[in-house]
């Protein structure tokens, strides 16, 4: 029996970092901004919480991302937890085209932040930093409201470029690596 550990090297470029980073499961977000009646939101799996006190999460945008000047104006964003179901709602606001807010967006939040009222929760929160992060920036905001809008769903996840689900997705990954 050998001791050596069977793997697979692969270069430190984009395309590797890409597929393993794809091994982490994540949850799926909508970070949503804007005033008054526009709105604007992307797509977003790189979010996490920061800190309890204070109240801080963060998130990572493109820094060619479409919503990168509407967070700047408004100084805010909301972060929507999507469930499931919302599958679909996910690819559309990952696309280059931003969707009719008004068809979206079912609310706001009581400081006037757009939110999805489909999803499973959201937080509001004001940007308190920005951090270059190579062709990305690093977005802290500091949550100043929490809403939950749904209990006991599922959540959307991400694992392996695809949605879905955890049980389907590690079926799949286990008849892959295992042959």
């Amino acid at each position: 029996m050998s001791d050596e550990v069977a793997h697979h090297v692969f270069p430190a470029d984009g395309r590797s970092l890409r597929r393993v980073c794809g091994m982490f499961v994540t949850g799926v977000t909508v970070i949503s901004t804007g005033a008054g009646d526009e709105g604007d939101g992307t797509t977003v799996n790189s979010f996490t919480s920061v800190s309890l006190d204070p109240p801080l999460v963060l998130f990572c945008i493109h820094r060619e991302s479409r919503l990168r000047g509407e967070l700047t104006r408004s100084g805010r964003f909301a972060v929507n937890l999507l469930a499931r179901r919302h599958e679909q709602l996910a690819q559309v606001f990952a696309g280059r085209q931003a969707p009719a807010a008004g068809r979206v967006f079912s609310g706001r939040s009581a400081r006037g932040v757009p939110v999805l009222g489909e999803s499973l929760a959201y937080m509001d929160c004001d940007i308190r930093a920005e951090y270059p992060g190579g062709d990305h920036m690093i977005v802290v905001g500091e949550v100043v409201q929490l809403g939950v809008h749904r209990r006991r769903q599922e959540p959307l996840t991400f694992f392996e470029g695809s949605f879905g689900r955890l049980e389907e997705e590690l079926r799949a990954a286990y008849a892959r690596w295992d042959g």
